[in-house]
């Protein structure tokens, strides 16, 4: 898919990882609509840093854990743009709690992770699913590590994105062949997720076999690079500077 002149959303767009997406479609010519539920000082900003790049960029708030939202969003950025062509289902949360404590992994914990990594994520494709069809278009889910290596900020985190990764496939078979469906399982990532752990990051770069932790735009290239291969669904594609090898 040429990005130029194609309309696609990113869910958490305004903030980390959903930031540098918004950006480097901007930069590739794509206009950009982004969500946000609770950060709309910081999408305002990331859509003001797009215009002033000379781009098209809009701003829609919406909790991808409530369906009725969804739709309400997606209809919103069919109505603002005319289409739409490509999905980033990029936004999450997590929450820090040891792994090893299954006591602290309450059920509203799970309930709050499932329902905004999860079943947001199949929300938003759902939404969507009718405007990508006519359009032949793609989605990208985000994914990470945690997914595949069973570690990390909490249990049902790592349940969750393992989840997602489950769930790309299988969108990827129910929305075939018209719409192409990917994700993309970032390592360790520079956000603001790690504040306050920067001495942690520290500690983790040099055992990474490329000595380095991910920025934020490393993921949004590759996130570019899967919503423009048209050769490809169904796929797990990690980016972790080599630490799950």
């Amino acid at each position: 898919m040429e990005l130029r002149g194609r309309t696609v959303l990113v869910t958490g767009g305004g903030t980390g990882i959903g930031r540098a997406v918004s950006l480097e479609l901007a930069r590739r010519g794509a206009s950009v609509a982004i969500n946000y539920s609770r950060s709309e000082a910081e999408a305002l900003e990331t859509a003001a840093m797009i215009r002033s790049a000379g781009g098209t960029a809009e701003t829609f708030k919406g909790d991808v854990s409530l369906d009725e939202e969804v739709r309400g969003m997606t209809d919103a950025v069919v109505r603002s743009f005319g289409t739409l062509h490509a999905l980033v289902n990029n936004a999450g949360i997590t929450r820090h709690i040891p792994m090893d404590d299954l006591e602290a992994a309450t059920g509203e914990i799970w309930d709050k992770l499932l329902d905004v990594n999860v079943k947001g994520m199949f929300f938003c494709a759902r939404a969507a699913a009718p405007h990508l069809k006519a359009n032949g278009g793609a989605i990208v889910n985000v994914g990470s590590i945690a997914g595949t290596t069973g570690l990390g900020s909490s249990l049902p985190y790592a349940v969750s994105k393992a989840a997602v990764h489950g769930l790309t496939k299988s969108l990827a078979r129910a929305m075939a062949p018209k719409v192409r469906v990917n994700c993309i399982v970032p390592g360790a990532v520079a956000t603001r997720w790690w504040s306050g752990r920067e001495e942690q990051m520290n500690r983790l770069a040099p055992q990474q076999l490329l000595e380095r932790i991910s920025a934020p735009e490393d993921i949004a290239q590759l996130i570019c690079a899967a919503l423009e291969q048209e050769a490809m669904t169904g796929q797990i594609i990690t980016a972790d500077s080599g630490q799950t090898l």
